[in-house]
């Protein structure tokens, strides 16, 4: 009979490795069908971390389309999404390194569409009648000034195309989309200082003959009002989805204009709006809509019948699901579970049977490895209520010494509007097979729990978030799950400012690692791109008239009050959390003699996308860890330079 090895936490030796990691993994969005071929987008961190798009055939074979070194990823709000659009086999793609319009025609080469400019598209809807894209233009031609972003028409006949401007006036704009009968567009508008999860408003327009539009109507929305993805049904209903009610639930506007209800879920059918071409629903036919909802953070998946309006519950073991798109009979989504990684998912409807198309990672590991997440609900500040998902160690090769508890990392998201996945992320794995236990926090004003959540966050950002993270390390301490000598926290970007506030402003944990994260809050004001420039207006009160919570809550104003190990990872390129905000920090940390480590990437912008960088950082975590705290390591890490550690 097998026994397992008796060896501390943090020293288990695991299959799961930083190698194995980002050799075989894939980043995956943004699937479409388009007739009998299924497309979808890999990030590739082997081909540092390009965009390729995926035409599989419905032979089951699978060819690149846009061949090395064409990237197909835009810059529109930085974050981009959107990125290409298919029509009669035609493919039409930004790519990232000019931020062109390129057309590949089927077997062809890709050639240019838009001239060379300082512009940038995103979220391109295909206008067959008039052969043009519509598309959302993030123009940066203006000196001195923030960029102006439009909905243009480009034509896909012509040679440098830089576009007709059909929509313009407002700061942001998104997902143009074009009635099935092409007399009509329908899209979503915002201004400073509104995210588009705050509060964004639905437009519709008629073509007239030479293309422009006429006729504009506000349908819904407003400044507390957020609406999510609209769609024409296939016979030109316009359905949106709107969290009017508390929640983002789906609607539709009847024939005498009047708004109706087609779900009422305290549930979430939408999710903020970040990167472009996200898809909750999606029509099988005029009277089936497929969707996917976040109840309680798990995503649940179902059919409407529109004519009756009933959900009817597919049951999956699918347990985030996203992208998701859908034809006669058919629907696709990127989907994962505590025992899957995200994978590209075909559904066949008639038969109710799911077959992966891609998956992100093919590693062969034993489940003995993996820790599967459990939903918790913890008491936080204020007699609220807060969650999180909790991975204990795992590895069937291991067991603890008797009396001890394993160390724990918090894992603060970014966003910070945004939620914790539930599908089987190698990289949480990574520590919990290794004897660390993770949990992973839906803190305050994280998405998947309704907009009175999600409104947590607002006015008190780095207090709310830092409160639920702490709160719900000690409940676990409290149950005897963890170590409460050995709490990190970690978080990159949104997480990572998070992240920094629990280390200066709190003594819950004794280490932790900063990935891209934000540290001084007023620089973020004046440095970061348009999308964000005015997010902070809500999280902490308008600037400069709250000049002073900006100061209080920046942790490189207070670096005196940080007295724990901290190790930061930042891209050099990054314009959204700039590299001045970790380099001041580490100096600060360096002169008062605590241990600090930095580990700065050459050509990473916000976030890593090479290979060997996400694998530095991966190891160079555990590295810190244990010489921070003392345990060994089962293998060899590249080491990583630590100052002041004694």
């Amino acid at each position: 009979m097998f026994e397992p090895k008796t060896s501390p936490y943090g020293s288990w030796k695991s299959p799961i490795t930083s190698d194995s990691i980002v050799s075989g993994s894939v980043g995956l969005s943004q699937p479409t069908i388009a007739g009998e071929d299924i497309y979808w987008l890999e990030m590739r961190p082997s081909e540092g971390g390009r965009n390729v798009i995926v035409r599989r055939h419905a032979s089951g074979v699978a060819t690149d389309i846009n061949p090395a070194p064409f990237n197909a990823r835009t810059r529109v709000h930085e974050y981009g999404g959107g990125d290409y659009v298919t029509s009669d086999g035609v493919i039409y793609f930004s790519n990232f390194a000019d931020q062109r319009l390129y057309k590949q025609l089927p077997g062809g080469e890709p050639g240019l569409i838009t001239p060379e400019a300082d512009l940038r598209y995103a979220d391109a809807a295909v206008d067959a009648k008039r052969r043009r894209l519509i598309c959302v233009r993030e123009d940066h031609t203006v000196a001195g000034g923030e960029a102006v972003n439009t909905l243009v028409s480009i034509g896909i006949d012509r040679l440098y195309d830089s576009g007709q401007v059909l929509v313009y006036g407002n700061d942001f704009y998104s997902s143009p989309r074009v009635s099935s009968d092409g007399t009509r567009l329908a899209w979503l508008t915002w201004n400073h200082p509104q995210m588009p999860w705050d509060g964004t408003e639905l437009w519709t327009g008629d073509f007239q003959a030479d293309g422009s539009l006429t006729n504009p109507q506000r349908v819904a929305g407003s400044f507390t009002e957020s609406i999510f993805q609209p769609e024409w049904s296939p016979h030109g209903t316009l359905y949106f989805v709107s969290d009017r009610n508390g929640w983002w639930n789906l609607y539709r506007r009847r024939a005498d204009g009047e708004i109706e209800s087609v779900t009422e879920l305290d549930a979430e059918l939408g999710v903020p709006q970040w990167i472009f071409g996200m898809s909750n629903y999606a029509f099988e036919s005029e009277d089936k809509i497929i969707c996917t909802y976040y109840d309680r953070g798990i995503s649940k998946l179902a059919s409407i019948d529109s004519r009756t309006r009933i959900l009817q519950p597919i049951e999956t073991n699918y347990t985030d699901i996203t992208f998701l798109r859908a034809a006669p009979g058919q629907a696709v989504f990127r989907a994962g579970s505590p025992a899957e990684p995200p994978s590209i998912v075909r559904l066949d409807l008639n038969t109710k049977s799911f077959e992966v198309l891609r998956r992100s990672n093919n590693l062969d590991i034993d489940a003995g490895y993996f820790s599967s997440a459990g939903a918790i609900e913890f008491a936080t500040t204020g007699g609220l209520t807060a969650h999180g998902f909790f991975y204990p160690p795992k590895n069937l090769d291991y067991r603890a010494p008797d009396g001890e508890r394993p160390p724990l990392l918090v894992k603060s998201h970014g966003g910070p509007t945004s939620a914790a996945a539930t599908a089987l992320s190698l990289t949480i794995q990574y520590w919990t097979s290794r004897g660390i236990g993770v949990l992973d926090v839906n803190y305050g004003g994280s998405t998947g729990y309704g907009r009175a959540y999600r409104g947590r966050l607002n006015d008190q950002w780095g207090v709310v978030d830092v409160d639920d993270c702490a709160n719900g390390a000690l409940y676990l301490v409290s149950q005897g799950e963890v170590d409460g000598n050995r709490l990190m926290i970690t978080g990159g970007s949104a997480g990572g400012y998070t992240t920094l506030c629990a280390l200066t402003f709190r003594d819950t944990f004794k280490a932790g690692a900063s990935h891209y994260g934000v540290s001084d809050a007023e620089a973020l004001t004046k440095e970061t791109h348009k999308f964000e420039s005015r997010y902070l207006d809500r999280l902490f009160g308008p600037y400069p008239e709250k000049q002073e919570i900006y100061f209080q809550r920046s942790p490189i104003n207070f670096t005196d009050r940080l007295s724990c190990p901290t190790i930061f990872f930042q891209g050099l390129e990054d314009k959204v959390v700039p590299p001045n905000q970790a380099e001041v920090m580490v100096e600060a940390l360096r002169a008062r003699g605590i241990p600090v480590a930095y580990v700065p990437f050459e050509g990473e912008q916000h976030g890593f996308r090479q290979a060997k960088n996400i694998k530095r950082a991966l190891d160079g975590e555990l590295y810190f860890y244990s010489r921070v705290f003392g345990f060994e390591l089962a293998e060899d890490l590249e080491p990583v330079q630590i100052d002041n550690l004694r």
